[in-house]
């Protein structure tokens, strides 16, 4: 059960159209709602809701990136033995099969390696490099990707071990200074292009390859990749990952590359591709074998050439996926009974939770579940038999994660990450003294209004004004995700055409009726919500559904309350398609 009711508040102005047609062309529901978006007057919406892959920006704008290119070229034109070492979640995966798959166009052949999340832990850690250089020759160049900015002791060892590192991330830098690598080519560490997931830096670093010695390389074949990481990592929705994800959105369904049409088989997908798919279909399944420790499956599924292997590496993902359902249903359930007993939503800015029986693996979703529910800075944390804990936390818009950790150092073994998601270790006995601190951080740097849960909404609309048409305008706004959310529609006076239809989950199917117009209507966890006596005003956002061939517009509910009594009627009918 949620621990407060959201306070519904609107984006901005309600739309108001009085029926003259939009002097851009496009539906007037359209501009207003990339207005509220932050998109400023004057800017060109058809480069916006249409870009370009000419308009890629020079990579050259990031950081460290000629000397990058020249170290590059450099192990091509010697011939030098290349290890990639990449991160265990969807972006590290990826960025190494991206990494790969460029420096075999120019003529190398690179072994690469993922480290496993529970015995090894994050990034460049001393036990991942070890069994890293046991298990091939001994690199040249070691690339790393998605991981290694703040790797300062790492980075000297392997150093003082003759090998070079050159390091594509785009992880928060350290105020203490930066690694002895030959190359740092992260955006946070400059201006441009700060919102880029790994696998977009990559793809930056092999744009400027080709900018300075050219091969029969075509990187758009690759944006797929490039897709499935930036959706997977949540990273804003703006600049040119908007521009990456909706080629890469368009490349996935006829992909060249057999692991991604093998998952796409395994997980039902036909058609065309959207944010939605790849967020709860396709990176569940990749992060599922991280979080598993075999991400080696995802990673030689992402990298053969085989449509068979890759089937069956599929398969195997679908596996870990469902094992990681269960482990998450127990940690999540054990949590809110830890919950029910100790913590008062009122009193209690934090949740900190932690036991021994819990799988490292799936800390960082129980602990986004649990942020979600309460609205609360959230850490979930395995501690292994030696007391030692590993834990993964969410947070609300307002509060750096990382700021905190930094904040509560002392009481920790070590942490980071980003503002809204980061991890950190810390023994035992100190969690106690860890939540406190925490949520004194919390209380001091946030205001109980900021702590309140909210559902922001774009505009209020009639089901008189959703229609098919309506959802073709509708559909220039994609691809959603962080920075660009999917809309949210408010809806007044809705009535209950018959009971609600129960579904697996606690999911809700409603048929739901506003005047003489009827919407199906799908809430998600529904169930676990008490719902009042209609009629209700329900805030959702829209979406495609196509059901033996036949296609129509569905609700995807948010939130449901008791409708407000409305002064002066319902509004009138508007037509939205502009």
């Amino acid at each position: 059960m949620r621990a407060q009711p959201f306070k519904w508040i609107a984006r901005g102005e309600a739309f108001q159209n009085e029926g003259s047609p939009s002097s851009s062309g496009f539906p007037a529901i359209l501009e207003h709602l990339i207005r509220q978006r932050g998109l400023p007057p004057g800017v060109d919406l058809e480069g916006y809701l249409r870009p370009r892959l000419k308009d890629l920006a020079d990579p050259f704008l990031i950081p460290d990136m000629k000397p990058a290119v020249e170290r590059v070229l450099l192990a091509v034109d010697r011939g030098e033995k290349v290890c990639i070492y990449g991160d265990y979640d969807v972006d590290g995966i990826s960025s190494v099969a991206l990494m790969r798959r460029i420096l075999m166009a120019y003529g190398l052949v690179p072994r690469y390696f993922i480290p496993r999340r529970g015995p090894e832990g994050y990034g460049l850690s001393t036990a991942a490099l070890a069994r890293c250089m046991t298990e091939g020759p001994k690199p040249d160049l070691l690339i790393t990707v998605d991981c290694g900015t703040v790797s300062i002791d790492e980075v000297a060892a392997l150093r003082a071990d003759e090998i070079d590192v050159l390091i594509v991330d785009h992880h928060e830098p350290e105020p203490v200074g930066r690694p002895d690598c030959c190359a740092l080519v992260n955006p946070k560490c400059g201006t441009e292009f700060t919102y880029l997931c790994a696998a977009g830096v990559v793809f930056k670093l092999g744009h400027a390859l080709l900018k300075t010695r050219s091969t029969d390389l075509d990187l758009k074949e690759l944006m797929d990749l490039v897709a499935v990481a930036t959706i997977s990592d949540i990273v804003p929705m703006i600049g040119e990952n908007r521009l990456m994800v909706r080629h890469g959105l368009k490349q996935l369904p006829k992909t060249l590359n057999p692991g991604l049409r093998a998952l796409q088989e395994v997980t039902g997908m036909s058609g065309n591709a959207v944010s939605a798919d790849v967020g709860f279909r396709m990176g569940p399944r990749l992060n599922a074998a991280g979080r598993m420790d075999a991400p080696e499956d995802a990673l030689a599924m992402l990298t053969t050439d085989c449509r068979r292997t890759a089937l069956e590496l599929a398969q195997k993902l679908d596996v870990y996926n469902k094992e990681r359902q269960n482990h998450e249903g127990l940690i999540r359930r054990e949590a809110v009974e830890m919950l029910t007993r100790d913590f008062d939503p009122a009193r209690d800015p934090v949740i900190v939770l932690g036991s021994r029986s819990w799988h490292h693996g799936v800390v960082g979703i129980v602990a986004s579940r649990l942020m979600r529910q309460y609205h609360k800075p959230t850490f979930i944390i395995s501690i292994d038999e030696d007391g030692i804990g590993k834990g993964s936390g969410r947070s609300i818009e307002g509060i750096s994660l990382v700021e905190a950790i930094r904040a509560c150092e002392e009481d920790l073994l070590g942490g980071g990450g980003h503002a809204m998601a980061a991890g950190l270790s810390i023994e035992e006995g100190k969690l106690d003294p860890f939540r406190k601190k925490f949520a004194d951080y919390v209380a001091n740097h946030s205001s109980a209004e900021q702590r309140q849960p909210k559902l922001m909404y774009d505009t209020e609309i009639s089901f008189d004004q959703l229609s098919l048409e309506f959802l073709s305008s509708y559909d220039l706004l994609q691809p959603f995700g962080n920075g660009n959310p999917q809309p949210v529609f408010v809806s007044r006076q809705v009535e209950l055409s018959r009971s609600p239809q129960h579904m697996k989950n606690n999911h809700l199917r409603f048929m739901l009726r506003q005047g003489y117009h009827e919407q199906d209507a799908v809430y998600f966890g529904g169930g676990e919500h008490p719902l009042p006596d209609p009629p209700w005003d329900i805030a959702f956002t829209v979406d495609r559904n196509t059901f033996r061939g036949r296609t129509t517009l569905q609700l995807i509910i948010q939130d449901v309350r008791a409708a407000e009594l409305l002064l002066f009627g319902p509004s009138p009918s508007r037509d939205v398609a502009g």
